[in-house]
């Protein structure tokens, strides 16, 4: 007659159970997988794969009751590491969409704002459109495999245990927020030159001749400028937004590194 103990099942449970919750915490919050274009049912049936894969080669896992306070504690650091990790690859899209948002504002379509259902709020059409081409880029360099594959190797690098996490570990995730301000600076830097160039002469000209219509002239220009610098800087955004990605990729690494 075949009998198990309950530490053995309990191993087993949780063994199952906990690697199931970081995944599924990345999933929720990661660019591309959390998109809402995505059906609910995929996305658990992706975190279910893939923790029936990596369960095996775990190493042993707590002998620990996953209902009782300590498993429950588990089970909350486990999503508190699988959200951590998907948020620092978050950033970086923030980044993108808040250069759209500085060149849209600069140009003047600050009132043209959409629904962007990755973020769950209103952005410009300027946003939107650096945003896809972050997409775009993100899984050109297959980063959805990077993402997968950091993620399994988060298992080896911060094992599943009850000791809790380095309170230090997220104080570097809010100094890499700063991020969002410092790259979102850095791509919109081209169109917001050439902007407030336009502005400077469009203000010069409304000097020497005052009878002019800045309003009537200004809006159109800047528009057009803007639309102009937009189309030439779009060949050459791919490589700094490549940059970006692999930063994040950088910093999802090492931010649980012991």
């Amino acid at each position: 007659m075949i009998s198990f103990t309950d530490a053995a099942i309990y191993t087993w449970i949780g063994g199952f159970i906990w690697p199931l919750v970081r995944i599924l915490g990345l999933i929720s919050i990661a660019p591309v997988f959390s998109h809402d274009s995505l059906p609910t049912a995929s996305k658990l049936g992706l975190g279910v794969i893939l923790a029936i894969i990596v369960a095996p080669t775990l190493p042993p896992m707590p002998a620990v009751n996953p209902a009782s306070a300590a498993g429950i504690l588990i089970l909350v650091q486990q999503m508190i590491i699988g959200l951590a990790m998907g948020f620092a690859m978050r950033i970086v899209f923030m980044a993108v969409d808040m250069a759209g948002a500085i060149t849209g504002m600069t140009m003047g379509l600050g009132f043209a704002s959409f629904f962007d259902p990755q973020t769950q709020g209103q952005t410009v059409a300027v946003g939107q459109l650096l945003s896809m081409l972050a997409t775009l880029v993100f899984l050109a360099i297959n980063g959805h495999l990077i993402m997968i594959e950091g993620l399994m190797e988060s298992f080896t690098t911060l094992p599943i245990a009850i000791t809790p996490v380095d309170s230090h570990t997220f104080m570097q995730l809010a100094n890499w927020g700063g991020m969002i301000f410092s790259a979102g600076l850095q791509l919109s830097m081209p169109m917001v030159a050439a902007l407030l160039i336009t502005n400077i002469a469009l203000g010069i000209l409304t000097r020497s001749a005052p009878q002019l219509n800045l309003f009537g002239i200004g809006f159109p220009i800047t528009l057009s400028i803007g639309f102009l610098i937009l189309m030439l800087a779009l060949p050459y955004l791919a490589t700094p937004l490549q940059g970006f990605i692999q930063q994040g990729f950088n910093f999802t690494q090492r931010l649980f590194h012991n």
